[in-house]
């Protein structure tokens, strides 16, 4: 199992890849990293917080996918229909996009302190963008 640390806004998280589920998206991000961006509030979603990564490209297809991840669960979507995005869910989400619904590959877990997930996405939607960087445990 591949663990990874998770910094968000002020919070720290440890995080699981999901390398059994969906290897080669794991693959693909383990290149990037240390990964870093900014995270900001869904606009169509529900309880998230999204990376919008344009036309950046994973070269990964659908694998692992859903459109309703679980609170502490991470998402990417490859492309296609909408940008390049990932996605954390800190509450209910129905993933989507002006156009309908999407699904995105579940990669990632978080594993601690759950509770500040639900933090980091409320301070998100109140005081805007945060910094996120992901990066082997």
């Amino acid at each position: 199992m591949t663990k990874l640390k998770i910094t968000a806004g002020p919070y720290t998280f440890d995080a699981k890849l999901e390398t059994e589920k969906a290897p080669a998206t794991c693959a693909s991000f383990l290149s990037r990293l240390p990964f870093e961006s900014q995270v900001v509030h869904v606009r169509w979603s529900g309880e998230g917080v999204w990376m919008p990564l344009g036309d950046m490209n994973f070269d990964v297809g659908y694998e692992n996918h859903t459109s309703y991840p679980a609170p502490g669960q991470i998402i990417l979507y490859p492309g296609g229909i909408s940008e390049t995005e990932i996605l954390l869910a800190y509450g209910g989400v129905h993933f989507a996009c002006k156009m309908g619904q999407l699904a995105g590959n579940h990669f990632i877990t978080i594993t601690s302190d759950l509770d500040k997930v639900t933090e980091l996405g409320k301070m998100t939607l109140w005081k805007g963008a945060q910094p996120i960087r992901f990066e082997l445990a």
